[in-house]
């Protein structure tokens, strides 16, 4: 199968150069979708609206601060000490899945301090956010005609006559890695929906569905790499820049995973933020019950 992607990535032009682009109007579908998730998991976990709210401003700045200065430091760094006021021009393009992750970690554990709650708990409840934020980015990166993949050598494949500058015809057949990508993205979410159904209403052990979405993106992102066009490190060199980012995440979600089937803490929102210890030490947090993404109403924070 071949196809030509062709796509002007604007998709209304309002003159002056300005225009209304397919990855911004994607770009808002992630927060926007994001933040139904995280609430549907924090009424799920017997939190409140306003514990919903709450992460929508730290969740926010985290995510396109982290992913520029990812973008900057880990693929434009030289680029960064020339002109460390490019850093701020966010519309020149350029941003960091890697730096993206990073950046909304220390969000959530600022939100969690505020919160009193435990920073596993608001990490697994955002997982899926994460994972659908991951599925939309890489589709906004395909209208875009960037992140390409390498040439297939074969009859099958994608023309970005965009990425290549070429006319179509001459256009060589490309992986189409964004699409990988978001498949990828969409198997971790459905990875995650499966172990919530499975464990959800039983004791859950804390930190497990963080555990798993690091592991299963971020190693089918180690062998995604493979396909797609070689960045940063030297071209002899058997390994990329995306690939050395995600071998600690894979790392660090198989650790998390471990930790997880050890200690055994039953997941649940606590206002009083238990802390992360065995079941046997700890306050039994109140089960779900009732259909996922119904509230239960308001609960105060102490």
């Amino acid at each position: 199968m071949q196809f030509t992607w062709n796509v002007d990535p604007v998709l209304i032009h309002l003159g002056g150069g300005l225009g209304l682009r397919y990855y911004g109007l994607i770009f808002s579908l992630v927060f926007l979708g994001g933040f139904f998730l995280f609430r549907w998991q924090v009424l799920r976990a017997g939190g409140g609206e306003d514990d919903a709210y709450g992460v929508i401003l730290p969740g926010a700045l985290g995510a396109v601060i982290g992913a520029r200065l990812g973008h900057c430091l880990f693929y434009e760094l030289e680029h960064t000490l020339a002109d460390p006021l490019w850093v701020l021009k966010i519309w020149q393009g350029g941003l960091a899945s890697h730096g993206a992750v990073l950046g909304l970690f220390l969000a959530l554990w600022w939100y969690a301090r505020q919160r009193r709650q435990s920073l596993l708990e608001c990490l697994d409840r955002f997982m899926f956010s994460t994972a659908l934020g991951a599925t939309l980015v890489r589709i906004g990166n395909f209208f875009n005609s960037e992140i390409v993949g390498l040439k297939t050598g074969g009859s099958w494949g994608v023309r970005f006559p965009r990425w290549d500058g070429l006319p179509a015809e001459l256009a060589p057949l490309r992986h189409p890695s964004q699409l990988y990508e978001a498949a990828l993205g969409l198997i971790s979410l459905g990875v995650l929906f499966w172990a919530d159904r499975r464990f959800g209403r039983e004791e859950r052990p804390r930190g497990l569905l963080f555990g798993l979405g690091l592991t299963v993106y971020f190693t089918g992102r180690f062998l995604v790499e493979f396909v797609k066009e070689h960045q940063v490190l030297p071209s002899d060199f058997p390994l990329d820049m995306g690939h050395l980012l995600s071998i600690p995440a894979a790392a660090a979600g198989v650790a998390v995973l471990v930790w997880s089937w050890k200690r055994r803490v039953p997941a649940g929102w606590n206002p009083t933020g238990a802390p992360d210890v065995p079941t046997s030490r700890a306050a039994k947090p109140r089960p779900e019950k009732g259909r996922p993404g119904k509230s239960r109403g308001r609960r105060k924070n102490k």
